[in-house]
């Protein structure tokens, strides 16, 4: 055997394609297009929704359609979509403790008693 064949043999994943390689997701300008033109829809949405006086839930409306962006741009801008599993959850535990932390300063905030003292 040559000193190649054995190299090759001792090492046969360096011809294998990794399984991030073999997975690989051309996207195509339209589909850019079709996620470019969702966000601005979206933005104007907001915009919209901003100069209809509904009290309490304004807030509530554009937090809805900005999250709705944020999930847009992660999944489709950043390739999330098209990732491993793996991948995925991480970006899932991150927000899980986002969650979990906002959650935790407003239950702190919510329990204070403002102006008892």
């Amino acid at each position: 055997m040559t000193d190649q064949a054995i190299h090759d043999h001792a090492n046969p994943s360096m011809h294998e394609p990794r399984s991030e390689q073999a997975q690989l997701h051309i996207v195509t300008p339209a589909q850019y297009l079709v996620v470019y033109l969702v966000l601005i829809a979206l933005t104007a949405l907001t915009c919209a929704a901003a100069f209809v006086d509904l009290k309490w839930a304004n807030a509530v409306i554009a937090l809805a359609i900005a999250c709705t962006q944020v999930v847009i741009v992660v999944l489709f801008d950043m390739h999330v979509a098209y990732q491993s599993r793996l991948i995925k959850l991480t970006i899932g535990a991150g927000v899980f403790m986002f969650l979990v932390m906002v959650t935790m300063t407003l239950t702190d905030y919510i329990s204070r008693s403002w102006g008892m003292w």
